[in-house]
């Protein structure tokens, strides 16, 4: 993994962290899901049983999040999200959205807090796609 892409995954799970972001980790041959409790500097901190010291830390190259592809929003969810955005398709079925500056915080925030993946982390192999159901899909 490349210096950018793991300070890409660094930035995108810290600003997940107040909202219960799930993942896996490809170490010792685990593939529970945790939640990610923590993040330092290259090290990603999981909810995950501690069996010896510094097993619920590990290297960021070796946790994957489960995210929620732009495509996966339901109607709900997309009025919901026009409060912060003037949200809509383009001619190839893309999803674009324009958000004023002073609506921002709050759009960045409900895309956080719904798990949607805004940076292509899942194209980029940095993430997964979450299977439906995964985080309850209640519009808040």
């Amino acid at each position: 993994m490349t210096q950018e892409n793991k300070q890409l995954l660094l930035k995108d799970l810290c600003a997940r962290l107040p909202y219960g972001v799930k993942a896996t980790t490809t170490s010792n041959g685990w593939r529970d899901v945790y939640i990610v409790s923590g993040c330092n500097d290259d090290r990603i901190y999981l909810d995950c049983p501690v069996y010896d010291e510094g097993d619920d830390e590990w290297l960021i190259e070796s946790v994957k999040p489960y995210l929620r592809p732009m495509d996966s929003m339901t109607e709900e969810e997309k009025v919901q999200l026009s409060q912060y955005a003037c949200i809509g398709e383009d001619l190839n079925g893309e999803f674009i959205d324009e958000v004023q500056r002073k609506d921002c915080a709050e759009y960045i925030d409900w895309l956080n807090k719904n798990h949607f993946d805004y940076r292509g982390l899942i194209e980029k192999g940095l993430a997964l796609e979450a299977p439906e159901g995964m985080y309850n899909l209640k519009v808040r």
